[in-house]
Protein backbone atom coordinates (compact mmCIF):
# COMPACT_ATOMS: atom_id res chain seq x y z
CA UNK A 1 0.00 0.00 0.00
CA UNK A 2 2.91 2.04 1.34
CA UNK A 3 4.22 2.09 -2.63
CA UNK A 4 1.09 2.10 -4.26
CA UNK A 5 0.14 5.68 -2.26
CA UNK A 6 4.05 6.87 -3.44
CA UNK A 7 3.92 6.37 -6.35
CA UNK A 8 0.76 8.00 -7.63
CA UNK A 9 2.42 11.47 -8.29
CA UNK A 10 4.71 10.09 -10.65
CA UNK A 11 1.73 7.67 -12.31
CA UNK A 12 -0.41 11.63 -12.65
CA UNK A 13 2.00 13.47 -14.19
CA UNK A 14 2.38 10.91 -16.52
CA UNK A 15 -1.73 10.64 -17.41
CA UNK A 16 -2.13 14.74 -16.88
CA UNK A 17 0.58 14.62 -19.46
CA UNK A 18 0.09 12.08 -21.86
CA UNK A 19 -3.32 11.15 -21.51
CA UNK A 20 -5.37 14.44 -20.86
CA UNK A 21 -2.61 16.54 -22.86
CA UNK A 22 -2.75 18.89 -20.31
CA UNK A 23 0.00 21.84 -20.74
CA UNK A 24 3.05 20.60 -17.65
CA UNK A 25 2.95 23.86 -15.76
CA UNK A 26 -0.50 22.91 -15.28
CA UNK A 27 0.45 19.33 -15.18
CA UNK A 28 3.30 19.99 -12.58
CA UNK A 29 1.10 22.05 -10.16
CA UNK A 30 -2.04 19.51 -9.91
CA UNK A 31 0.86 17.10 -9.09
CA UNK A 32 1.85 19.18 -6.53
CA UNK A 33 -1.26 19.86 -5.06
CA UNK A 34 -1.82 15.96 -4.72
CA UNK A 35 1.65 15.26 -3.32
CA UNK A 36 1.16 17.91 -0.18
CA UNK A 37 -2.33 16.19 0.41
CA UNK A 38 -0.69 12.78 0.52
CA UNK A 39 2.11 13.70 2.30
CA UNK A 40 -0.20 15.36 4.84
CA UNK A 41 -2.47 12.42 5.13
CA UNK A 42 -1.48 9.31 3.41
CA UNK A 43 2.13 9.25 4.32
CA UNK A 44 1.56 9.29 8.59
CA UNK A 45 -1.04 6.79 8.39
CA UNK A 46 1.19 4.44 6.52
CA UNK A 47 3.99 4.70 8.52
CA UNK A 48 6.16 6.17 5.58
CA UNK A 49 7.41 8.98 8.03
CA UNK A 50 11.46 8.87 8.46
CA UNK A 51 12.28 7.68 12.24
CA UNK A 52 12.03 11.26 14.69
CA UNK A 53 9.41 13.12 12.00
CA UNK A 54 8.11 15.52 14.33
CA UNK A 55 5.82 17.90 11.99
CA UNK A 56 4.67 16.60 8.53
CA UNK A 57 3.22 19.73 8.56
CA UNK A 58 6.80 21.18 8.94
CA UNK A 59 8.09 18.66 6.86
CA UNK A 60 5.58 19.52 3.82
CA UNK A 61 6.49 23.50 4.25
CA UNK A 62 9.84 23.39 4.40
CA UNK A 63 10.56 20.80 1.61
CA UNK A 64 8.17 22.91 -0.61
CA UNK A 65 10.93 25.86 0.52
CA UNK A 66 14.01 23.89 -0.56
CA UNK A 67 11.91 22.89 -3.65
CA UNK A 68 11.62 26.76 -5.14
CA UNK A 69 15.26 27.74 -3.21
CA UNK A 70 16.22 24.93 -5.61
CA UNK A 71 14.39 25.49 -8.32
CA UNK A 72 15.46 29.37 -8.53
CA UNK A 73 18.94 28.56 -7.42
CA UNK A 74 21.03 27.68 -9.72
CA UNK A 75 18.36 25.61 -12.19
CA UNK A 76 15.67 28.05 -13.30
CA UNK A 77 18.61 30.12 -13.21
CA UNK A 78 21.03 28.22 -15.61
CA UNK A 79 18.07 27.81 -17.92
CA UNK A 80 17.10 31.46 -18.56
CA UNK A 81 20.99 32.40 -18.58
CA UNK A 82 21.32 29.61 -21.44
CA UNK A 83 18.38 30.78 -23.49
CA UNK A 84 19.55 34.54 -23.11
CA UNK A 85 22.74 33.37 -24.43
CA UNK A 86 21.21 32.18 -27.68
CA UNK A 87 18.52 35.17 -27.99
CA UNK A 88 21.50 37.64 -27.90
CA UNK A 89 22.97 35.93 -31.22
CA UNK A 90 19.21 36.14 -32.80
CA UNK A 91 19.45 39.92 -31.68
CA UNK A 92 23.07 40.69 -33.10
CA UNK A 93 21.90 38.66 -36.38
CA UNK A 94 25.30 36.94 -35.19
CA UNK A 95 23.35 33.30 -35.25
CA UNK A 96 23.47 33.66 -39.54
CA UNK A 97 27.34 33.16 -39.54
CA UNK A 98 27.16 30.29 -36.73
CA UNK A 99 24.29 28.75 -39.65
CA UNK A 100 26.06 29.66 -42.68
CA UNK A 101 29.72 27.95 -40.85
CA UNK A 102 27.51 25.12 -39.42
CA UNK A 103 26.86 24.11 -42.89
CA UNK A 104 29.28 25.30 -44.85
CA UNK A 105 31.81 22.37 -44.52
CA UNK A 106 28.71 19.47 -45.31
CA UNK A 107 25.17 19.26 -46.59
CA UNK A 108 24.45 15.92 -44.55
CA UNK A 109 22.02 16.96 -41.81
CA UNK A 110 22.78 13.74 -39.98
CA UNK A 111 26.35 15.48 -39.46
CA UNK A 112 25.38 18.58 -38.42
CA UNK A 113 22.74 17.03 -35.50
CA UNK A 114 25.02 14.78 -34.42
CA UNK A 115 27.63 17.20 -34.11
CA UNK A 116 25.13 19.69 -32.13
CA UNK A 117 23.34 17.20 -29.96
CA UNK A 118 26.25 14.48 -29.27
CA UNK A 119 29.18 16.58 -29.76
CA UNK A 120 28.45 20.66 -28.68
CA UNK A 121 25.88 19.25 -26.26
CA UNK A 122 28.01 16.76 -24.69
CA UNK A 123 30.59 19.56 -24.42
CA UNK A 124 28.10 22.33 -22.53
CA UNK A 125 26.42 19.04 -20.30
CA UNK A 126 30.32 17.99 -19.45
CA UNK A 127 31.20 21.98 -18.62
CA UNK A 128 27.66 23.24 -17.05
CA UNK A 129 25.25 21.00 -16.96
CA UNK A 130 21.58 21.82 -15.76
CA UNK A 131 19.24 22.07 -19.13
CA UNK A 132 21.88 23.95 -20.65
CA UNK A 133 22.53 21.18 -23.17
CA UNK A 134 19.26 21.16 -24.20
CA UNK A 135 18.48 24.47 -24.38
CA UNK A 136 21.52 26.17 -26.59
CA UNK A 137 21.57 22.66 -29.13
CA UNK A 138 17.41 22.73 -29.15
CA UNK A 139 17.90 26.67 -30.18
CA UNK A 140 20.52 26.06 -32.49
CA UNK A 141 19.01 23.54 -34.35
CA UNK A 142 15.79 25.56 -35.05
CA UNK A 143 17.77 28.75 -35.93
CA UNK A 144 19.20 25.79 -38.57
CA UNK A 145 15.78 25.36 -39.91
CA UNK A 146 14.84 22.48 -38.05
CA UNK A 147 11.58 22.11 -36.74
CA UNK A 148 10.63 22.35 -33.14
CA UNK A 149 9.44 19.08 -32.52
CA UNK A 150 12.38 17.22 -34.06
CA UNK A 151 14.66 19.78 -32.09
CA UNK A 152 13.29 19.31 -28.65
CA UNK A 153 13.27 15.44 -29.50
CA UNK A 154 16.86 14.56 -30.40
CA UNK A 155 18.24 17.50 -27.92
CA UNK A 156 16.33 15.56 -25.03
CA UNK A 157 17.91 11.87 -26.74
CA UNK A 158 21.51 13.49 -27.27
CA UNK A 159 21.59 14.70 -23.62
CA UNK A 160 21.96 11.40 -21.55
CA UNK A 161 25.01 9.40 -21.29
CA UNK A 162 26.88 12.25 -20.79
CA UNK A 163 25.07 13.54 -17.80
CA UNK A 164 26.52 11.43 -15.60
CA UNK A 165 29.76 13.26 -15.68
CA UNK A 166 27.77 16.54 -15.90
CA UNK A 167 28.78 19.95 -14.28
CA UNK A 168 32.31 18.69 -14.26
CA UNK A 169 31.62 15.32 -12.37
CA UNK A 170 29.46 16.05 -10.13
CA UNK A 171 26.82 13.52 -10.44
CA UNK A 172 29.09 10.44 -10.44
CA UNK A 173 31.25 11.98 -7.34
CA UNK A 174 28.58 12.32 -5.37
CA UNK A 175 26.88 9.44 -5.91
CA UNK A 176 30.60 7.88 -3.94
CA UNK A 177 30.75 9.90 -1.49
CA UNK A 178 27.48 8.71 -0.19
CA UNK A 179 28.43 5.57 -0.14
CA UNK A 180 31.80 6.55 1.36
CA UNK A 181 32.59 6.25 5.26
CA UNK A 182 32.83 9.79 6.34
CA UNK A 183 31.08 11.04 2.85
CA UNK A 184 34.36 10.90 1.17
CA UNK A 185 35.47 9.00 -1.39
CA UNK A 186 38.87 7.89 -2.17
CA UNK A 187 40.07 9.03 -5.59
CA UNK A 188 40.65 4.76 -6.71
CA UNK A 189 36.45 4.39 -5.53
CA UNK A 190 35.42 7.75 -7.82
CA UNK A 191 37.60 6.13 -10.62
CA UNK A 192 36.36 3.01 -10.50
CA UNK A 193 32.79 3.42 -10.46
CA UNK A 194 33.11 6.56 -12.74
CA UNK A 195 34.36 3.60 -15.32
CA UNK A 196 31.71 1.14 -14.38
CA UNK A 197 29.27 3.69 -15.30
CA UNK A 198 30.80 3.87 -18.88
CA UNK A 199 31.16 0.42 -19.37
CA UNK A 200 27.53 -0.02 -18.40
CA UNK A 201 26.25 2.37 -20.99
CA UNK A 202 29.01 1.55 -23.57
CA UNK A 203 26.26 -0.28 -25.81
CA UNK A 204 24.53 3.39 -25.50
CA UNK A 205 27.24 5.23 -26.78
CA UNK A 206 26.55 3.51 -30.14
CA UNK A 207 22.89 3.07 -29.97
CA UNK A 208 22.01 6.99 -29.23
CA UNK A 209 24.08 8.27 -31.80
CA UNK A 210 22.16 5.78 -34.41
CA UNK A 211 18.98 6.99 -32.86
CA UNK A 212 19.65 10.22 -33.38
CA UNK A 213 21.23 9.77 -36.77
CA UNK A 214 18.03 7.87 -38.32
CA UNK A 215 15.57 10.65 -36.65
CA UNK A 216 17.33 12.83 -39.05
CA UNK A 217 17.32 10.60 -42.25
CA UNK A 218 15.39 7.46 -42.11
CA UNK A 219 16.71 6.31 -45.49
CA UNK A 220 20.34 6.09 -44.95
CA UNK A 221 20.95 3.38 -43.01
CA UNK A 222 24.33 2.11 -43.60
CA UNK A 223 26.09 5.72 -43.58
CA UNK A 224 24.19 6.14 -39.96
CA UNK A 225 25.41 2.82 -39.02
CA UNK A 226 28.49 3.29 -39.81
CA UNK A 227 28.73 6.95 -38.28
CA UNK A 228 27.43 5.97 -35.44
CA UNK A 229 29.66 3.20 -34.38
CA UNK A 230 32.82 5.42 -35.29
CA UNK A 231 31.16 7.96 -33.25
CA UNK A 232 30.30 5.77 -30.78
CA UNK A 233 33.07 3.86 -30.23
CA UNK A 234 35.26 6.96 -30.20
CA UNK A 235 33.33 8.41 -27.08
CA UNK A 236 33.12 5.35 -25.59
CA UNK A 237 36.98 4.54 -25.64
CA UNK A 238 37.82 8.06 -24.65
CA UNK A 239 35.36 8.31 -21.89
CA UNK A 240 35.82 4.98 -20.33
CA UNK A 241 40.28 5.88 -20.41
CA UNK A 242 39.52 9.13 -18.22
CA UNK A 243 37.04 8.01 -16.24
CA UNK A 244 39.79 4.85 -15.26
CA UNK A 245 42.43 6.53 -14.99
CA UNK A 246 41.70 10.24 -14.37
CA UNK A 247 38.34 10.45 -12.63
CA UNK A 248 34.22 11.81 -13.17
CA UNK A 249 35.31 15.27 -13.90
CA UNK A 250 36.60 15.20 -17.50
CA UNK A 251 34.98 11.78 -19.33
CA UNK A 252 32.16 14.16 -20.58
CA UNK A 253 34.14 17.44 -21.64
CA UNK A 254 37.02 15.58 -23.14
CA UNK A 255 35.34 12.54 -24.68
CA UNK A 256 32.64 14.53 -26.72
CA UNK A 257 35.98 16.84 -27.67
CA UNK A 258 37.00 13.61 -29.37
CA UNK A 259 33.60 13.27 -30.56
CA UNK A 260 33.36 16.06 -32.28
CA UNK A 261 37.15 15.36 -34.09
CA UNK A 262 35.53 11.94 -35.01
CA UNK A 263 32.42 13.60 -36.48
CA UNK A 264 34.50 15.98 -38.51
CA UNK A 265 37.14 13.79 -39.59
CA UNK A 266 34.43 11.41 -40.41
CA UNK A 267 32.35 14.13 -42.73
CA UNK A 268 35.38 14.97 -44.71
CA UNK A 269 37.09 11.64 -45.35
CA UNK A 270 33.67 9.40 -45.66
CA UNK A 271 30.47 11.47 -46.46
CA UNK A 272 29.71 12.66 -49.83
CA UNK A 273 28.26 15.68 -49.74
CA UNK A 274 29.01 19.07 -51.42
CA UNK A 275 29.79 22.40 -49.18
CA UNK A 276 27.14 25.04 -49.55
CA UNK A 277 28.49 28.02 -51.21
CA UNK A 278 27.28 30.89 -48.37
CA UNK A 279 28.33 33.32 -50.62
CA UNK A 280 30.70 34.62 -47.87
CA UNK A 281 34.05 33.78 -46.14
CA UNK A 282 34.35 34.53 -42.86
CA UNK A 283 37.88 35.25 -41.45
CA UNK A 284 39.09 34.86 -37.72
CA UNK A 285 37.68 38.00 -36.63
CA UNK A 286 34.23 37.47 -37.61
CA UNK A 287 34.12 33.92 -36.83
CA UNK A 288 35.63 35.01 -32.93
CA UNK A 289 32.56 37.36 -33.20
CA UNK A 290 30.05 35.27 -34.10
CA UNK A 291 30.95 32.69 -31.92
CA UNK A 292 32.59 34.96 -29.14
CA UNK A 293 29.09 34.69 -26.77
CA UNK A 294 30.01 30.24 -26.70
CA UNK A 295 33.79 31.00 -26.35
CA UNK A 296 33.44 33.10 -23.43
CA UNK A 297 30.98 31.04 -21.91
CA UNK A 298 33.19 27.91 -22.17
CA UNK A 299 36.32 30.10 -20.80
CA UNK A 300 34.50 31.45 -17.73
CA UNK A 301 32.99 27.41 -17.10
CA UNK A 302 36.86 26.43 -17.18
CA UNK A 303 37.96 28.58 -15.20
CA UNK A 304 35.16 28.85 -12.60
CA UNK A 305 35.38 24.73 -12.95
CA UNK A 306 36.75 21.75 -10.79
CA UNK A 307 39.70 21.86 -13.61
CA UNK A 308 41.58 25.24 -12.50
CA UNK A 309 41.73 23.98 -8.44
CA UNK A 310 42.85 28.01 -7.42
CA UNK A 311 40.07 29.43 -8.57
CA UNK A 312 37.23 27.13 -8.58
CA UNK A 313 38.25 26.66 -4.53
CA UNK A 314 38.08 30.74 -4.22
CA UNK A 315 34.71 31.19 -5.80
CA UNK A 316 33.35 28.33 -3.74
CA UNK A 317 34.34 29.50 -0.57
CA UNK A 318 33.20 33.38 -1.15
CA UNK A 319 29.94 34.92 -1.14
CA UNK A 320 28.17 31.60 -0.48
CA UNK A 321 24.72 31.92 0.99
CA UNK A 322 23.24 29.53 3.83
CA UNK A 323 19.60 29.08 4.87
CA UNK A 324 18.53 26.89 7.82
CA UNK A 325 15.93 25.06 6.56
CA UNK A 326 14.35 23.70 9.84
CA UNK A 327 12.48 20.52 10.71
CA UNK A 328 13.82 18.67 7.75
CA UNK A 329 17.10 19.67 9.72
CA UNK A 330 19.50 20.38 6.22
CA UNK A 331 21.01 23.58 4.90
CA UNK A 332 20.92 25.12 1.65
CA UNK A 333 23.98 26.71 -0.30
CA UNK A 334 23.96 28.60 -2.78
CA UNK A 335 27.52 30.50 -4.34
CA UNK A 336 26.50 33.57 -5.93
CA UNK A 337 30.22 33.87 -7.82
CA UNK A 338 30.44 30.04 -8.21
CA UNK A 339 27.39 28.84 -10.28
CA UNK A 340 27.32 28.01 -13.60
CA UNK A 341 24.50 30.64 -14.09
CA UNK A 342 26.80 33.66 -13.29
CA UNK A 343 29.46 32.12 -16.01
CA UNK A 344 26.89 32.22 -18.65
CA UNK A 345 25.69 35.37 -17.77
CA UNK A 346 28.98 36.82 -17.97
CA UNK A 347 30.14 34.85 -21.30
CA UNK A 348 26.70 36.00 -23.40
CA UNK A 349 26.91 39.91 -21.66
CA UNK A 350 30.40 40.15 -22.44
CA UNK A 351 29.88 38.00 -26.26
CA UNK A 352 27.24 40.61 -26.64
CA UNK A 353 28.78 43.39 -26.38
CA UNK A 354 31.51 42.19 -28.61
CA UNK A 355 28.54 41.31 -31.05
CA UNK A 356 28.01 45.03 -30.84
CA UNK A 357 24.94 45.48 -28.41
CA UNK A 358 24.81 47.72 -26.11
CA UNK A 359 24.07 46.85 -22.04
CA UNK A 360 20.58 48.19 -22.55
CA UNK A 361 19.57 46.35 -25.47
CA UNK A 362 21.36 43.12 -23.57
CA UNK A 363 18.86 43.93 -20.30
CA UNK A 364 16.05 44.14 -22.79
CA UNK A 365 16.71 40.96 -24.42
CA UNK A 366 17.35 39.63 -21.26
CA UNK A 367 13.98 41.36 -20.00
CA UNK A 368 12.48 39.58 -22.63
CA UNK A 369 13.47 36.09 -22.14
CA UNK A 370 12.27 36.05 -18.24
CA UNK A 371 8.87 37.02 -19.88
CA UNK A 372 9.07 34.02 -22.31
CA UNK A 373 9.74 31.67 -19.54
CA UNK A 374 7.15 32.53 -17.10
CA UNK A 375 5.62 29.26 -17.93
CA UNK A 376 8.97 26.80 -17.12
CA UNK A 377 9.23 28.41 -13.99
CA UNK A 378 5.97 27.30 -12.77
CA UNK A 379 6.97 24.06 -13.91
CA UNK A 380 9.94 23.48 -12.41
CA UNK A 381 9.50 25.25 -8.84
CA UNK A 382 6.21 22.31 -8.71
CA UNK A 383 8.53 19.78 -10.36
CA UNK A 384 11.19 20.28 -7.98
CA UNK A 385 9.07 21.35 -4.83
CA UNK A 386 6.95 18.02 -5.12
CA UNK A 387 10.42 15.78 -5.65
CA UNK A 388 11.51 17.26 -2.25
CA UNK A 389 8.14 16.87 -0.27
CA UNK A 390 8.06 13.36 -1.88
CA UNK A 391 11.73 12.76 -0.51
CA UNK A 392 11.23 13.81 3.70
CA UNK A 393 7.71 12.30 3.82
CA UNK A 394 9.17 9.02 3.20
CA UNK A 395 7.41 8.50 -0.32
CA UNK A 396 10.57 8.02 -2.62
CA UNK A 397 11.90 5.38 -0.02
CA UNK A 398 8.59 3.58 -0.11
CA UNK A 399 9.14 3.36 -3.65
CA UNK A 400 12.68 2.28 -3.67
CA UNK A 401 11.60 -0.61 -1.09
CA UNK A 402 8.81 -1.77 -2.84
CA UNK A 403 11.24 -2.32 -6.12
CA UNK A 404 13.25 -3.96 -4.04
CA UNK A 405 11.25 -6.41 -2.34
CA UNK A 406 9.18 -7.02 -5.50
CA UNK A 407 12.47 -8.12 -7.54
CA UNK A 408 14.65 -10.26 -5.49
CA UNK A 409 17.42 -11.69 -7.01
CA UNK A 410 16.89 -10.00 -10.03
CA UNK A 411 17.08 -6.83 -8.70
CA UNK A 412 20.00 -5.74 -10.17
CA UNK A 413 18.13 -6.15 -13.76
CA UNK A 414 16.35 -3.26 -12.29
CA UNK A 415 18.68 -1.36 -10.49
CA UNK A 416 19.19 1.26 -13.06
CA UNK A 417 15.98 1.64 -13.13
CA UNK A 418 15.64 3.10 -9.18
CA UNK A 419 18.10 5.68 -11.01
CA UNK A 420 15.66 6.45 -13.64
CA UNK A 421 13.10 7.20 -11.30
CA UNK A 422 14.73 9.72 -9.35
CA UNK A 423 16.04 11.93 -12.18
CA UNK A 424 12.50 11.63 -13.55
CA UNK A 425 10.85 13.01 -10.22
CA UNK A 426 14.09 15.32 -9.11
CA UNK A 427 15.47 16.35 -12.79
CA UNK A 428 18.79 16.12 -11.83
CA UNK A 429 21.39 12.83 -11.66
CA UNK A 430 22.95 14.30 -8.59
CA UNK A 431 19.41 14.23 -6.73
CA UNK A 432 18.85 10.73 -8.49
CA UNK A 433 21.99 9.86 -6.93
CA UNK A 434 21.85 11.81 -3.57
CA UNK A 435 18.30 9.74 -2.93
CA UNK A 436 19.10 6.56 -4.12
CA UNK A 437 23.24 5.46 -3.41
CA UNK A 438 22.60 4.25 0.09
CA UNK A 439 19.94 2.42 -0.83
CA UNK A 440 22.10 0.64 -3.89
CA UNK A 441 24.67 0.18 -1.66
CA UNK A 442 22.85 -1.82 1.52
CA UNK A 443 20.59 -3.87 -1.75
CA UNK A 444 24.63 -5.09 -2.71
CA UNK A 445 24.89 -6.08 0.95
CA UNK A 446 22.22 -7.75 1.41
CA UNK A 447 22.66 -10.04 -1.96
CA UNK A 448 25.84 -10.73 -0.91
CA UNK A 449 27.83 -8.33 -3.53
CA UNK A 450 30.36 -7.59 -1.08
CA UNK A 451 33.69 -8.40 -3.10
CA UNK A 452 35.92 -8.26 -5.89
CA UNK A 453 34.27 -9.55 -9.30
CA UNK A 454 34.94 -8.79 -12.56
CA UNK A 455 32.95 -6.81 -14.55
CA UNK A 456 32.78 -7.44 -18.96
CA UNK A 457 36.83 -8.20 -17.96
CA UNK A 458 37.34 -5.27 -15.79
CA UNK A 459 38.04 -6.28 -12.41
CA UNK A 460 36.65 -3.96 -9.39
CA UNK A 461 34.14 -3.86 -6.33
CA UNK A 462 30.87 -5.56 -6.46
CA UNK A 463 29.35 -2.72 -4.52
CA UNK A 464 30.51 -0.23 -6.69
CA UNK A 465 29.32 -1.89 -9.99
CA UNK A 466 25.65 -2.25 -8.12
CA UNK A 467 26.17 1.84 -7.32
CA UNK A 468 27.26 2.87 -10.85
CA UNK A 469 23.92 1.17 -11.78
CA UNK A 470 22.13 4.36 -10.24
CA UNK A 471 23.93 7.05 -12.31
CA UNK A 472 23.55 4.71 -15.53
CA UNK A 473 19.41 4.75 -14.72
CA UNK A 474 19.75 7.92 -13.41
CA UNK A 475 21.14 9.09 -17.26
CA UNK A 476 18.15 7.27 -19.31
CA UNK A 477 15.62 8.76 -16.86
CA UNK A 478 17.25 12.85 -17.48
CA UNK A 479 15.30 12.30 -21.10
CA UNK A 480 11.64 12.08 -20.47
CA UNK A 481 12.19 14.04 -17.10
CA UNK A 482 9.34 16.68 -17.19
CA UNK A 483 11.83 19.49 -15.85
CA UNK A 484 14.10 18.61 -19.24
CA UNK A 485 11.17 18.59 -20.89
CA UNK A 486 10.26 21.80 -19.88
CA UNK A 487 13.51 23.03 -21.05
CA UNK A 488 13.17 21.94 -24.49
CA UNK A 489 9.69 23.45 -24.32
CA UNK A 490 11.24 27.21 -23.54
CA UNK A 491 13.85 26.50 -26.25
CA UNK A 492 11.73 25.54 -28.62
CA UNK A 493 9.50 27.72 -28.30
CA UNK A 494 6.42 24.92 -27.68
CA UNK A 495 4.85 26.08 -24.80
CA UNK A 496 2.02 23.95 -23.72
CA UNK A 497 3.65 20.93 -25.78
CA UNK A 498 5.13 19.21 -22.65
CA UNK A 499 2.88 15.66 -23.19
CA UNK A 500 3.66 15.64 -27.17
CA UNK A 501 7.52 15.68 -26.36
CA UNK A 502 6.97 13.24 -23.61
CA UNK A 503 5.17 10.99 -25.71
CA UNK A 504 7.88 10.81 -27.80
CA UNK A 505 10.95 10.04 -26.09
CA UNK A 506 8.95 7.86 -23.77
CA UNK A 507 10.13 4.59 -25.90
CA UNK A 508 13.57 5.73 -26.30
CA UNK A 509 14.37 6.09 -22.73
CA UNK A 510 12.29 2.96 -21.54
CA UNK A 511 14.51 1.16 -24.23
CA UNK A 512 17.66 2.80 -22.76
CA UNK A 513 16.79 2.15 -18.97
CA UNK A 514 16.15 -1.90 -20.32
CA UNK A 515 19.77 -1.66 -21.91
CA UNK A 516 21.10 -0.21 -18.95
CA UNK A 517 19.65 -2.95 -16.82
CA UNK A 518 20.49 -5.62 -19.03
CA UNK A 519 24.10 -4.49 -18.88
CA UNK A 520 24.06 -4.38 -14.84
CA UNK A 521 22.44 -7.84 -14.62
CA UNK A 522 24.69 -9.70 -17.11
CA UNK A 523 28.20 -8.14 -15.87
CA UNK A 524 28.02 -9.67 -12.60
Amino acid sequence: MSFAVAVLPIVLLFVLMLAFKMPGHKSALITLAVTVLLALFAAPALGMLPEGTASVGGVVWWGFVEGVLKAVFPILIIILMAIYSYNILVESREIEVVKSQFTSFTDDKGVLVLMLVWGFGGLLEGMAGFGTAVAIPAAILIGLGFKPMFSALVALIGNTVATGFGAVGVPVTTLCNEVAPGGAASAEAICETSAFAVLQLSPLFILIPFIILMLTDRKAVVKNLCLALWTGVISVAVQFVCAKYLGAETPAIIGSVAAIVAIILYAKLFVKSKPRETGEKYGAARTFRAWSVYLLILVFILLSGALCPPVNGFLKTHLVTKVHLPVIDTDFRFGWISNAGLMLFLGATLGGLIQGLSFRKLMVVLAKTVVGLRKTVVTIISLIALASIMNYSGMISAIAAGLVAVTGPLYPLFAPLIGAIGTFVTGSDTSSNILFAKLQAHVADQLGMTGQGSFFGVEGSQTNWLVAANTTGATGGKMISPQSIAIATAACDMQGKDGDILRSALPYALMYIVIGGLMVYFGI
